[in-house]
């Protein structure tokens, strides 16, 4: 959902924070149009992210509850090269959307964000993710960083409004997070460090 974050998966970089170093899509144009939406399903954290330490997160659109999420307007090119980022290889070759688009999923590889997910569709335009191909219910949930959190948090201020109060309410009740973050200890990552002489 932060809009810096995915600036890098466009134009290419590091972003503050990470631990890796993005090559950027093919076309470099930042989106059109960003919204917020929520998609139905729910938000976990599991495995070990190499770039945040921690849980990762994905998204199980067959959960209960619904996952704020926010949309951007970009290029069938530039979301396959968003991907495959993600997926840590090269950005390059198109994705065919149209099994996904048909059948609301499709699984391009066994990797944690290799399954492709069409939840719906914005004035006639159809909105895509990816995700992992198990389910909440299979993950291997593992809690979050510290930085992922911050990152989730601020994203969630840019597309939603949100407070970092409600923020740090929802992110510690996600899978994963829940039982390991509570409110409390989310909220004093969030806070900027006071100042030192």
């Amino acid at each position: 959902m932060h809009a810096d974050r995915l600036a890098h998966y466009i134009a290419g970089g590091r972003p503050p924070g990470g631990a890796r170093t993005y090559p950027g899509c093919r076309d470099r144009r930042l989106p059109e149009r960003t919204l917020p939406v929520l998609l139905p399903g729910t938000l976990y954290f599991a495995l070990e992210s190499t770039v945040w330490t921690g849980g990762m997160g994905f998204y199980d659109p067959a959960a209960d509850g619904e996952m704020p999420a926010r949309a951007y307007l970009v290029t069938a090119q530039q979301f396959a090269d968003i991907a495959a980022q993600e997926m840590h290889r090269e950005p390059g070759p198109d994705l065919d959307l149209a099994r996904a688009l048909e059948l609301g999923s499709d699984r391009l590889g066994p990797g944690r964000y290799e399954t492709l997910v069409c939840p719906g569709a914005i004035d006639g335009v159809p909105v895509f993710t990816f995700t992992a191909p198990w389910t909440l219910a299979d993950a291997e949930l593992n809690p979050p960083a510290a930085a992922y959190l911050a990152n989730f948090a601020t994203g969630l201020a840019e597309a939603h409004g949100w407070s970092l109060e409600q923020a740090s309410a929802y992110l510690a009740a996600r899978p994963g997070a829940a039982g390991r973050w509570s409110q409390a200890t989310v909220l004093d990552a969030l806070r900027p460090a006071p100042a030192a002489w």
